[in-house]
């Protein structure tokens, strides 16, 4: 049967509107498309690749009352709101206050990532194992900290949102100077800056665990890895994310067991007994330190790229979950993954995560954005006279399932050789470190 007979039915009546442009939303879009009850999908503002799947509205995703009237206007039945930022300003509340079931957290939630001195505040008081740090509004008094401290790599972070680059990870005095005064003199990350958290530099391995929740109850999904430095090897700026895998091979049974226990559920109890209760997707970056895991930051909602192995994984169809979230009823939800392994390699334009140009014409992809092999999730793309162009730093997420990781690996290099646009960047070594944990 298709949606259209069986939705006379009563089966399939839904229409959801997605709030955001990126990989992320492609992603979400993507899994709402397989959903047996979605009917109808829009995003605000989408993109070039996001368009095949769903309607676009030219809104951007900061704009909260453009965006609330947009919901007025198509009547969804949920409004997924992806991105952190209309998370932060409180889109969720706005919608909600014009009686729109939502999925993402509202405003006095979404503060575990939208305040970097917050969440910390938060760890301390409820014993969540986390960096040691101190916060400060004054350059003169950080850099003095730094200097007492002595410590190096030192890790300076700005307080707000900065588009994934406001942390700063300096290998000296003088860097860890340098980052101070950018923040908190220069003003180069604005409000966000003006108020700085200085911790210790943690070592280990990075994992990333994204988790349901209704505010009660936590369930996490598959573990990922995220490669944040431009290039290989871990080398140059850190970047949003320049590709994934998934699941993470060095989360074993017993730290998923050491995190639920000591941080996923201490950080939902927290949360509500702050009154501040956490409905959506809470993000854990996590640390696996000599001394056990440790959280190095809350995010309030998918991560990006993390979203793109994840979510192919889930078996479960994803609107019975955003429905279990909102009606507070996620304890009765059995999520289901896949056992398979996927991979994400990000293709970026020259220059990112600084200077870059766009515009640039993408080949390899067919009509609908795609290619043979794997799916390709489009983070920074426009649709101009039947092309795809190139309209971000992160351009597309080459993602690919296998049995193993090395399978899902090879395939999503193999469409990244089919792919090609101007000046078109990518690393070679996504899942390298994973690999070798394997052996």
């Amino acid at each position: 049967m298709n949606k259209s007979k069986e939705r006379k039915k009563g089966i399939f009546n839904m229409n959801v509107l997605v709030i955001g442009g990126g990989g992320r939303e492609h992603a979400i879009i993507t899994a709402l498309a397989k959903s047996k009850k979605v009917d109808k999908l829009y995003a605000a503002p989408g993109n070039g690749g996001i368009s095949k799947y769903a309607e676009c509205f030219n809104v951007k995703a900061t704009d909260i009352d453009g965006c609330v009237e947009l919901a007025k206007k198509l009547r969804p039945d949920y409004v997924f709101v992806a991105p952190d930022d209309p998370l932060v300003m409180g889109m969720v509340d706005k919608l909600n206050a014009e009686g729109f079931k939502t999925f993402g957290p509202r405003a006095n939630a979404a503060i575990l990532e939208g305040s970097k001195v917050f969440s910390k505040a938060l760890m301390k008081k409820y014993n969540i194992p986390t960096a040691a740090y101190e916060t400060f509004t004054d350059a003169d008094e950080a850099i003095a900290y730094i200097k007492k401290q002595n410590s190096f790599p030192a890790v300076i972070k700005c307080d707000g949102l900065a588009l994934g680059k406001g942390v700063i990870i300096a290998k000296d005095e003088q860097e860890a100077e340098n980052a101070v005064r950018s923040m908190l003199l220069d003003g180069k990350f604005g409000k966000s800056g003006s108020e700085i958290v200085v911790e210790e530099f943690m070592t280990g391995p990075e994992v990333t665990v994204l988790a349901f929740t209704d505010g009660k109850t936590v369930k996490p999904m598959i573990s990922s890895m995220d490669h944040k430095r431009a290039y290989d090897n871990d080398e140059g700026l850190n970047t949003g994310g320049m590709g994934t895998i998934a699941p993470n091979p060095l989360y074993t049974p017993d730290k998923q067991q050491e995190c639920m226990e000591k941080i996923f559920l201490p950080t939902i109890k927290a949360m509500a007994a702050e009154g501040r209760p956490f409905k959506g997707c809470l993000y854990f970056g996590l640390m696996l330190t000599p001394n056990g895991a440790k959280v190095i930051e809350y995010n309030c909602r998918f991560g990006d790229p993390e979203t793109q192995v994840v979510l192919p994984l889930l078996e479960t169809d994803i609107m019975d979950i955003i429905e279990a979230v909102w009606e507070e009823k996620l304890d009765a939800l059995d999520i289901k993954w896949s056992d398979k392994s996927c991979a994400c390699v990000v293709m970026a334009s020259g220059g990112y995560p600084e200077k870059y140009e766009t515009g640039k014409v993408i080949s390899g992809l067919d009509e609908n954005g795609q290619c043979e092999g794997a799916f390709v999730y489009h983070a920074g793309t426009k649709l101009e006279d039947g092309k795809f162009l190139t309209a971000g730093g992160r351009v597309l997420g080459i993602t690919a399932y296998g049995d193993t990781l090395k399978e899902a690996l090879d395939t999503a290099y193999k469409a990244v050789d089919t792919i090609s646009f101007e000046k078109a960047h990518y690393r070679h070594d996504i899942g390298k470190k994973a690999l070798s944990a394997l052996k």
